[in-house]
């Protein structure tokens, strides 16, 4: 039994530690969220910040609808529009992107685009976790392929779906 209360007791600190350095995370990723708003002479509201907030602390992507009620579940009733402005605010500066094949969003974790390039989003299908990956010579093979052809593409970002590291293994881990 004692073994039982030490695993348990350091189990809780250890989950307490966990959740310390995720709410640190996440408090860093709103500051840097907050600097691209100012950045762009944009205003990080209270609303934008609680829906920013929601979205950067999924590991995946999450839906407007979804927001709207973990946003409700802590006591903020608003109207889907709200919700749909302030993400329309958070793509404007640039710290949150729409994965376009599930109508959700995610936090951007990459804030050096304009220096590095593009990235192509790459989504588990099955975690959901999406991560983004410098991509930026494929986005000008795209502009080559449109210009050759006499095309204008809309292209600015692109999805790839498939497994993560982690499903692969965990599935990889079963069959043994």
């Amino acid at each position: 039994m004692a073994k039982t209360m030490t695993r348990t007791a350091k189990s809780k600190g250890e989950s307490a530690k966990a959740e310390g350095e995720a709410g640190a995370m996440l408090d860093d990723i709103v500051q840097r969220a907050k600097v691209a708003f100012e950045e762009r002479s944009l205003r990080f509201t209270q609303l934008r910040e609680q829906v920013f907030s929601e979205i950067a602390s999924t590991r995946g992507s999450i839906g407007a609808y979804e927001i709207l009620d973990r946003l409700s579940e802590k006591g903020t009733r608003l109207a889907p529009i709200s919700v749909y402005r302030s993400i329309d605010a958070l793509i404007e500066a640039g710290v949150i992107h729409r994965l376009e094949s599930k109508n959700s969003y995610f936090a951007c974790r990459r804030h050096e685009h304009g220096r590095k390039g593009r990235p192509i989003f790459m989504a588990c299908e099955q975690c959901g976790g999406v991560v983004e990956v410098p991509a930026q010579s494929i986005f000008d093979q795209v502009a080559e392929l449109a210009k050759s052809a006499d095309f204008t593409p809309k292209v600015k970002f692109m999805e790839v779906s498939g497994t993560c590291a982690a499903c692969r293994d965990k599935a990889g881990s079963k069959g043994d």
